[in-house]
């Protein structure tokens, strides 16, 4: 099943880690209330980062699209790719595509992307930080939207969201291959008719370790 998310903290206080939370009786005062809620997403925002409310070390598959699926042109893409290998610490190469150390430390490790011209799929795993806890996938998300958007929009001279707020992951379950997502995410431009063969594809990404 894939899980729906947002970056918006309003949809996340109703988020099944807090189980059936309710609002109680409207307080007294309205000031009462607001030191209420906002107590309630502090604490939110502190336990999301608990390890036990993402599954560690399990491989994502993650799916996000542009606002209104708007096509994003040639660069823009350049943009998204550049961004995603950058965060994973891998540097473009003609071939192989080899760790950088100077992105190093990664926040995840990379399976593959594909940067379609309204969507974006990734095949990752979230890695760990130096305490030992998983970085959360809604932070990386959230980093990865915000630095592309702004970058894009530095681009095409605009401004607003280029992203949706909903992002979409599944875990994988222990039944399914990791090289048969990475070879969905490979075929997706054949699919769509973008080219004839995957490795045409400019905006695709595989790990080398998948390929063998």
């Amino acid at each position: 099943m894939f899980a729906r998310h947002r970056q918006s903290v309003l949809l996340q206080v109703t988020s099944p880690s807090l189980g059936n939370w309710r609002p109680r009786a409207a307080a007294p005062h309205n000031k009462l209330k607001m030191f209420t809620d906002s107590a309630i997403l502090e604490k939110y925002r502190y336990r999301r980062r608990l390890p036990h409310l993402q599954k560690a070390d399990a491989d994502l598959f993650v799916t996000f699209c542009t606002g209104a699926r708007r096509v994003l042109p040639e660069k823009a893409r350049d943009i998204v790719l550049e961004h995603c290998l950058r965060e994973a610490g891998v540097a473009r190469a003609p071939s192989p595509a080899k760790t950088s150390p100077k992105n190093l430390p990664s926040r995840i490790h990379l399976h593959a992307v594909v940067v379609m011209p309204d969507h974006v799929h990734i095949l990752l795993k979230p890695l760990r930080d130096a305490n030992g806890w998983p970085f959360p996938l809604v932070d990386i998300l959230q980093c990865f939207k915000g630095a592309t958007a702004h970058r894009i929009n530095k681009l095409l001279g605009a401004s607003g969201p280029v992203w949706e707020e909903e992002s979409f992951d599944h875990v994988l379950r222990s039944d399914e291959s990791l090289k048969e997502k990475a070879e969905y995410i490979r075929q997706n431009p054949v699919r769509a008719g973008l080219v004839r063969r995957p490795e045409d594809y400019r905006w695709l990404w595989i790990n080398p370790e998948l390929c063998g």
